[in-house]
């Protein structure tokens, strides 16, 4: 008998998550608050960068991160606050901001990215028709001590067969005769990919639907059944919903879910936006890295992304950011000119957690949920590893060593203290409180928040 699966979250994350469990035999049922495919999911990059999937946090960024807040069109932006939830959130991340905590982290991403190349190369042959270029990845520097910073963790990414090339001056140029020669050099990695992102959501949603997985769009959680430490309902829109095992994958709405469940994580936004303009003669995407902007040729288009948010759940668009992200490839690229009409800017929120490193195992001490978030601008790199692995646990209950380092425990300390009848359904007598999920509300009852208080949250 095929096990049941209901995932929640239908981001990139989620649906590749859907693919790997249906493929190996489960009845998977996949829900979310809005369509499939939406936000970060759409609006990233595109880029498949095992090489460039270092964690956020890093040497230096305590002291870039105060200098970019005093300006408005700055890489990253910070939005004060004195939550306390944000403050341990931002304390987590400067505590992480090492060269060593880096280093293991980006060798832990390594890992979990082993194999990526090769997935995008299975869906394909499976079926799923995305656009994906086998380019490679080109680090543009235009300050010598930006290009210096990168080679420290070079002999990592030897390790891994991702074969870097340093290129100074005029090898820069010869390799990408766009460049200006206001760049003073690059590095190089050809074994890195880039998709179409609206196409792969597109893709690996039809073919989820041909594999028989249920899928439920603009059904926003609602509530959720616990007995003992068993997840045993979820109410999702109209619909309830058992199964034999429940996934969070919610992106950056995990943080209200899992206080919802009980078992509170520290994943945060972080808004990006993207530009879809004119194609641009590259050879390949392009990382303009000293502005923090991407740059992906697609056949359609050529798509610019950018900058970091931390504020709240929100995809408003700050046309100020949006300006620096136009502006930046005219200091890297001949003869650009910003484009200043017909264009369509969108933003998307990324799950970010303080060490910069994804969520993935069982949560808590429930025995059949499970979470796979935190993947931040590495969606789409670490998204098949992260299946991979977490279908391995799920259908069979053995949990990859390349997991150990993204154990959801780092972040929940102690054991979930739980009643006998544990949370319960909502009902009329037992008034609501809420809680944010894609903008709706969520409710939970009123044993939920007593337990919340006792078991306290990150």
């Amino acid at each position: 008998m095929s096990r049941s699966v209901v995932v929640i979250g239908a981001g990139a994350v989620g649906l590749i998550s859907a693919y790997h469990l249906a493929a190996e035999g489960a009845d998977v049922t996949l829900v979310d608050a809005r369509r499939t495919g939406r936000g970060a999911a759409e609006v990233n990059a595109g880029w498949i960068v095992p090489a460039e999937s270092a964690p956020v946090p890093g040497p230096g960024m305590i002291s870039k991160s105060l200098k970019w807040m005093l300006r408005r069109d700055s890489p990253l932006y910070i939005r004060p606050s004195l939550d306390p939830t944000f403050v341990r959130f931002m304390v987590g991340m400067w505590k992480s901001s090492n060269a060593a905590a880096q280093r293991a982290g980006f060798e832990a991403h390594l890992q979990l990215a082993h194999g990526t190349i090769r997935a995008y190369d299975d869906y394909r042959a499976d079926g799923l028709d995305f656009e994906l270029r086998h380019d490679g990845l080109l680090m543009a520097f235009t300050k010598k001590e930006n290009l210096d910073h990168h080679l420290t963790n070079l002999d990592l990414v030897r390790r891994f067969d991702l074969d870097p090339h340093v290129l100074i001056g005029d090898q820069v140029r010869v390799h990408e005769p766009q460049l200006s020669d206001r760049v003073y050099g690059g590095i190089f990695f050809p074994k890195e990919e880039h998709v179409d992102p609206n196409a792969l959501m597109r893709a690996l949603h039809r073919r989820l639907l041909e594999l028989g997985v249920t899928i439920l769009e603009d059904a926003p959680l609602a509530g959720v059944k616990q007995v003992g430490q068993h997840l045993t309902q979820v109410v999702v829109g109209e619909h309830t919903l058992a199964a034999d095992a429940f996934i969070l994958a919610a992106g950056a709405w995990t943080g209200p879910i899992s206080r919802l469940i009980g078992v509170p994580l520290p994943v945060r936004p972080g808004k990006g936006y993207s530009i879809d303009v004119e194609p641009f003669p590259l050879r390949s995407s392009t990382n303009l890295s000293d502005a923090k902007v991407a740059v992906t040729p697609l056949t359609r288009n050529l798509r610019l992304a950018g900058t970091m948010e931390f504020g709240g759940l929100d995809e408003e668009l700050n046309q100020i950011r949006i300006g620096a992200i136009l502006k930046a490839p005219t200091v890297y690229f001949r003869n650009w000119q910003p484009p200043l009409h017909d264009l369509s800017p969108r933003a998307g929120i990324r799950p970010m957690t303080p060490d910069g490193m994804p969520i993935i195992g069982r949560l808590g001490d429930l025995e059949n949920t499970y979470v796979s978030t935190g993947h931040g601008m590495q969606g789409i790199t670490l998204g098949p590893g992260s299946a991979l692995a977490l279908t391995d646990l799920v259908m069979h209950g053995h949990q990859p060593d390349v997991l150990k380092p993204f154990t959801p425990d780092r972040f929940t300390k102690a054991p979930v203290l739980r009643r006998q009848s544990s949370l319960k359904m909502q009902s009329s007598a037992d008034p609501p409180s809420t809680s944010l999920f894609d903008g709706r509300r969520v409710s939970r009852s009123r044993t939920a928040q007593t337990h919340e208080k006792s078991r306290g949250s990150l």
